[in-house]
């Protein structure tokens, strides 16, 4: 079967479009008059609206970031005839994960000002392959329960995601493990500040209460 080009340009952009949604942004301005980027770190995400605005706003940015990362990948291959676990089929659902995390990092509603992609990502790898994700919460969680950094605990999570997908499941499938590889190295493109903060042990933690210590 031919693959659905025009479809499948036409689901590209509107993946990328779910994920431009900035949750933090909006969310933060019609709930609390505060535009996140403003305060903090200055980051579009969830970590940051923890950060400035505490957990009420923090739970449903993070929940809307993650489901905008699934949505497009679970839902838009549906209108097509491609058969699943074929290489079109997740070639596609590979193309849709990348474009709605593109979209969280530059989004077209924010001026191109977004977050780090870690929830929207979480998002995608639930909808292809979600034995994996779950390690990677589980690697987050217990990183970040040690560290109180979360820039670690989403580096170390990005890590687990090819080597769970590699070793746990034995993927022979090189497009899941590539795809795997390279959502991992686009977490650390995109923390690559936080990487030289870890380093030269500038990082900021996180604490539970929503407010951060260290080095400002």
């Amino acid at each position: 079967m031919d693959f659905p080009w025009v479809y499948g340009a036409v689901a590209m952009v509107l993946a990328y479009l779910c994920g431009s949604i900035p949750t933090s942004v909006w969310w933060g301005r019609a709930f609390f008059g505060v535009d996140v980027r403003e305060h903090g770190s200055r980051n579009a995400g969830a970590t940051n609206t923890f950060r400035v605005l505490g957990p009420r706003a923090a739970l449903p940015v993070l929940l809307i970031d993650v489901l905008k990362g699934f949505i497009p990948v679970r839902v838009l291959p549906n209108f097509t005839e491609l058969q699943p676990d074929t290489a079109p089929w997740m070639w596609f659902r590979v193309a849709l994960v990348i474009a709605t995390v593109l979209g969280h990092l530059y989004p077209v509603f924010a001026g191109f000002r977004g977050g780090k992609g870690v929830a929207t990502s979480l998002g995608g790898v639930l909808a292809v392959h979600p034995g994996a994700a779950g390690v990677c919460v589980a690697v987050f969680a217990i990183v970040f329960l040690a560290s109180r950094y979360v820039s670690l605990s989403s580096l170390v999570a990005a890590l687990a995601f090819p080597l769970a997908v590699a070793l746990v499941w034995n993927e022979q499938s090189r497009i899941k493990v590539g795809f795997a590889i390279v959502l991992c190295a686009m977490v650390f493109y995109t923390h690559r500040e936080n990487i030289g903060r870890l380093l030269r042990g500038e990082e900021n933690r996180l604490s539970l209460a929503g407010k951060s210590s260290g080095t400002p």
